[in-house]
């Protein structure tokens, strides 16, 4: 019995190395995903862009400029003087935070005073705010420390006085319930699509509907309203549980959404199409809507950002109809 099971698993193994189908499967898409996830998947932020509104000529505010300066984690884009431009810069996403510097800062630290600094944050990354915040607030406790030991304070020189823009409480929910709603729609809508085309393939029926009256725009038409329909429905059906269940606030143009939506559900459709036509079997259209919703997943910006990539990857990312959407969503 035990031969015949290994002589069984032997043929296997050379059915899967004889098929070129089977090989690519094995080897191909493993390595591509591996290096999309190796150089997409990082939750580590650099050059993260930040506006100083400096008021303070002392010495004590450069130096802390010139640290924020001098961090491999950000990167000063400009220098303010006034605090008038510093909502634009947020609303068009120019910078991530913004630091003010007060003009008595230098003037209370000689004194032994307790400085305030103010940081104003885009909250609708609420993820990505968060590490930048951490490592300003790194920058800031070591530059506390050294300002204590020269002034010989017990307490803290510096205080942050920390600002969230769109997103108050810095809430993750915020920021990963609007992104469900494309990554949940894009499944249901890829998926359905995907085995149209195959399911009659393999049930035999779709030489019959290529010898109907139906032109090839028609039946593509046809294929194609199942999903854009359903996709929809699933798109408002998890954008009603967002607003009334988890209590995601709605501050946008429906009009602006559902647009959005429907130029999304397109290319979704087209995408799953293009699979269902070259899948010979359902099994195969499945496969083949794994294949492509994975790296679509990553190089969206669902989880971590896209500026933090590659450059090479960000080129990338503008393939991927997922990343588009997820802008509409999350800044409506």
């Amino acid at each position: 019995m035990i031969r015949h099971i290994l002589a069984l698993a032997i043929k296997e193994f050379l059915a899967l190395l004889r098929d070129p189908r089977s090989r690519f499967v094995l080897i191909g898409p493993p390595i591509f995903q591996l290096i999309i996830f190796g150089y997409a998947a990082s939750y580590d932020l650099d050059h993260v862009p930040v506006a100083i509104y400096n008021q303070d000529m002392g010495a004590a505010g450069r130096e802390l400029v010139s640290r924020i300066d001098g961090s491999p984690n950000f990167q000063i884009v400009q220098h303010l003087d006034h605090d008038a431009q510093i909502p634009p810069l947020i609303d068009n996403k120019d910078v991530l935070l913004a630091l003010h510097i007060g003009p008595r800062f230098s003037a209370d630290l000689s004194r032994g005073k307790t400085a305030s600094l103010q940081v104003i944050l885009d909250g609708r990354n609420s993820n990505t705010a968060l590490l930048a915040l951490n490592y300003l607030r790194s920058i800031v406790l070591d530059y506390n420390r050294q300002q204590a030991a020269r002034q010989g304070q017990s307490g803290p020189p510096v205080k942050l006085s920390v600002r969230a823009w769109y997103n108050e409480d810095l809430n993750s929910h915020w920021f990963i319930i609007p992104g469900i709603v494309g990554l949940l729609t894009l499944v249901v809508t890829l998926v359905v699509t995907a085995l149209s085309v195959a399911r009659e393939r393999e049930q035999g029926t779709f030489d019959q509907l290529l010898v109907t009256p139906l032109r090839p725009t028609a039946i593509l038409i046809g294929k194609s309203i199942p999903g854009m329909v359903i996709g929809v429905i699933e798109a408002t059906f998890i954008i009603l549980m967002a607003m009334w269940w988890f209590e995601i606030p709605f501050r946008g143009d429906v009009g602006a959404l559902y647009l959005g939506l429907g130029l999304f559900l397109f290319s979704a459709v087209g995408v799953g199409l293009m699979i269902s036509a070259i899948s010979v079997t359902q099994q195969q259209a499945v496969l083949g809507a794994f294949l492509f919703l994975v790296p679509a997943v990553i190089l969206s910006g669902f989880a971590t950002p896209i500026a933090n990539m590659p450059e090479a990857v960000q080129y990338l990312t503008y393939l991927d109809p997922l990343r588009y959407f997820l802008v509409i969503v999350r800044g409506v």
